[in-house]
């Protein structure tokens, strides 16, 4: 219990003690503290009684009266008025001689059994595969494209008429290094003219070299704009006729 008391400069409180009969009383002296927490002040003081009590409760308790002893001698009292307080719960009085109790050892841990943790992993385990396996699509059963009809191949003719011999030179050079290629694995088309005619000179020496080698360097004179005034129909169709001759 607290009580705030007011008193004159250099005046001192002496806490009378008195014993409360009943279900509560005082459970020591009182102490004394200025109410801003210093030691000395012209302010006031805070009274504080320790209170116990046994019984749950409304609890009405009388203070003892506060004497004030002054500087010359002079002596005063106060009436310690009258407080009420409520105590909510107690300590059973079942325990004859409660005394306070050591700490408890570690309790120790059940056992635990696997099986659980395992099974639950398992049927879930179970149940995500049946789910994907269920969510997952069948491929589909597509039906066959139609069937796509070969363009002609546009005449060499027509290309010449619309102004393009570059395009009827570098047809013929792909007619005849395929021809080639097929020939002679080694000659692909990855290789220049020069190191193309090097190796079917040494695969096959009975191939018309100098032919070819005439014809692929026109028709590369053509195709990289160098030549003018060329045949380029005619060179055309030697390089088709040598593609037959090459052919297996």
């Amino acid at each position: 219990m607290d009580r705030q008391s007011r008193r004159a400069d250099r005046w001192r409180h002496h806490l009378a003690r008195a014993g409360i009969p009943g279900a509560r009383r005082l459970a020591g002296p009182a102490r004394q503290a200025r109410s801003d927490g210093s030691r000395r002040s012209a302010g006031g003081w805070v009274v504080r009684y320790a209170v116990v009590a046994w019984k749950p409760g409304a609890h009405k308790l009388t203070l003892p009266p506060l004497w004030l002893l002054g500087p010359d001698g002079r002596a005063d009292s106060t009436a310690g008025g009258t407080t009420s307080f409520s105590v909510a719960s107690v300590i059973p009085d079942s325990l004859r001689q409660p005394s306070p109790q050591g700490l408890l050892a570690p309790l120790r841990r059940a056992h635990q059994d696997p099986l659980p943790p395992f099974v639950a992993v398992t049927l879930a385990a179970g149940l995500l595969a049946a789910g994907l396996a269920a969510r997952r699509r069948r491929p589909r059963a597509l039906e066959p494209a139609p069937p796509v009809p070969l363009e002609r191949e546009v005449p060499d003719t027509r290309w010449l008429a619309a102004g393009e011999p570059k395009a009827v030179a570098a047809r013929a050079i792909w007619r005849l290094r395929t021809a080639l290629a097929g020939a002679v694995p080694e000659a692909h088309p990855a290789l220049a003219t020069d190191e193309c005619l090097a190796v079917v000179q040494r695969v096959r020496p009975d191939a018309p070299l100098g032919e070819l080698r005439e014809l692929l360097e026109q028709l590369d004179r053509v195709a990289f704009a160098s030549a003018h005034g060329v045949d380029v129909a005619a060179l055309s169709a030697m390089a088709r006729r040598l593609a037959r001759d090459l052919a297996p």
